[in-house]
């Protein structure tokens, strides 16, 4: 899989600055969500023809990156 930081970006324009995925108005936190509630990457990428499974991945090693970095007070 290609780099995260090559797909997730930050655009203070829009969605409040999430990480989203490239230039659409699609977030990291959405396809999480989504895939915490049962859908699978498939049916994700079947509602949203702009992503496809190399951007589901991104996602998971975006939030694996992120809670890595966690450091407990």
């Amino acid at each position: 899989m290609a780099n995260y930081r090559e797909i997730i970006k930050r655009n203070a324009s829009k969605r409040f600055g999430k990480p989203c995925i490239r230039d659409t108005r699609i977030s990291v936190y959405d396809v999480l969500n989504w895939l915490a509630n049962g859908m699978t990457a498939k049916e994700i990428i079947a509602d949203f023809k702009e992503l496809n499974e190399e951007d589901i991945l991104a996602c998971l090693s975006y939030a694996a990156d992120r809670e890595h970095k966690i450091e407990l007070a």
